[in-house]
């Protein structure tokens, strides 16, 4: 999990003419005084041994009462030397220009990245092309292609080990377990977030090794041997035989409960988890108004790989609308509390799908694979889906919000 400030700053200054230190100030909307920066490592080498401003020509409206103003850590990516595409209109009006068969006006910008993990927040991220940028005065000094290959390494070291703390599941000691049982009504979205990063990397390393062993892989015996090593490498300890016969206590409850809905069948229940939410729902009609359209028209090649651009539009929308699924069916809403945090880690899944969808979208374009006829109504429709499910994240927030408070 990150922040992300880019919107809400107002502007702010860089500083790495100092070897090995990284100072700063940002002025973000909603807070009275500025965040002070001091990181530990380097710039990349555009802005190594360089003072760097910014301004913010449209700040947004932002609450940061949790952000600390005095921002300690170590440096991740920062750099203003990467090169992205930037439409010259609002995101919404691309789909208008694709429905009247004309290309959206854009430009090649320089986007700042800054990024530090820090002592009290964790993990912050600044990533924009739309600020002013301004190089003042002369470098201090020069990084070479060497020291930037070893930074950018120390980086990399940086995220593995912030991933490592945010995967790290909150261990209960025995004497917990006696007296609370396993409650996922205290569970904060930062919690979610920790669970599903850990779940994921799991699966991934799971799925690796399946893929390398072949058809002899025993996947039981993976699995475990999966979950240890990654307990090793995250420093947990080793479970107590308290924790085991907990574990094993829960086992048996799931099980239990299994077995009795089975045999009495709640009615009511039934119907509840035959429910389909409507945004589950406009995802899934448009997965497969997507698979229909792209085969009607032979938008990807018979032996295309998945990275051809139209095959990735069309993985993206089918992958954020399994996570919708998942997320939204079967349950009443708003949710309870207590699955809120859940539900919205899912949610931000599917939203990036979402975002990887419309660049696909710019990508189609851009290499003339697909008549603009055909595209403006589906850019259209990830638009509206993207705004739908920023509300339902929006609301989910402020329902943790209000149950914290």
């Amino acid at each position: 999990m990150a922040w992300r400030i880019d919107a809400a700053v107002v502007r702010g200054e860089l500083d790495n003419r100092v070897r090995g230190q990284v100072t700063g100030r940002l002025w973000l909307t909603g807070l009275e005084e500025p965040i002070d920066l001091k990181l530990r490592g380097n710039c990349w080498r555009d802005l190594a041994g360089r003072r760097l401003e910014f301004v913010n020509p449209s700040p947004q409206n932002g609450f940061w009462d949790d952000l600390n103003l005095l921002q300690e850590g170590v440096v991740g990516d920062i750099t203003a030397s990467r090169k992205v595409k930037v439409p010259d209109i609002p995101m919404e009006q691309i789909g208008e220009y694709y429905a009247a068969k004309k290309p959206f006006p854009w430009h090649w910008g320089n986007s700042l990245y800054l990024e530090w993990f820090g002592e009290a927040n964790g993990r912050i991220v600044l990533e924009t092309a739309a600020f002013d940028l301004k190089i003042v005065g002369e470098p201090a000094w020069e990084m070479s292609e060497d020291e930037e290959t070893t930074q950018r390494q120390a980086n990399a070291a940086a995220l593995t080990a912030f991933m490592a703390d945010l995967t790290a599941s909150a261990e209960d000691d025995g004497a917990a377990h006696e007296d609370t049982a396993w409650n996922e009504a205290a569970q904060t979205e930062e919690e979610a977030e920790q669970m599903q990063a850990r779940s994921e990397l799991l699966a991934d390393r799971i799925q690796a090794r399946l893929a390398r062993e072949g058809e002899e892989a025993d996947y039981e015996k993976i699995m475990a041997e999966e979950i240890a090593r990654l307990s090793r490498e995250l420093g947990e300890p080793e479970p107590t035989p308290e924790d085991l016969a907990w574990n094993a206590t829960l086992i048996e409850e799931a099980n239990r409960a299994a077995e009795e809905a089975i045999e009495n069948p709640d009615p009511d229940l039934d119907e509840e988890l035959a429910t389909v939410h409507p945004v589950a729902d406009q995802a899934r009609e448009l997965t497969l108004l997507l698979m229909d359209v792209s085969e009607e028209h032979g938008w990807i090649p018979e032996h295309a790989s998945d990275e051809h651009p139209a095959a990735d539009l069309v993985n993206a929308v089918m992958k954020a609308g399994v996570k919708l699924a998942g997320a939204l069916n079967g349950q009443s809403w708003p949710p309870p509390v207590e699955f809120c945090a859940g539900i919205l880690v899912r949610l931000k899944k599917a939203r990036v799908y979402l975002d990887d969808a419309l660049r696909a979208t710019e990508s189609c374009h851009e290499e003339k694979l697909i008549p603009p006829a055909q595209m403006g109504p589906i850019m259209v429709q990830i638009i509206d889906l993207e705004k739908d499910v920023d509300e339902l994240i929006d609301e989910l927030r402020e329902r943790l919000k209000g149950k914290a408070e």
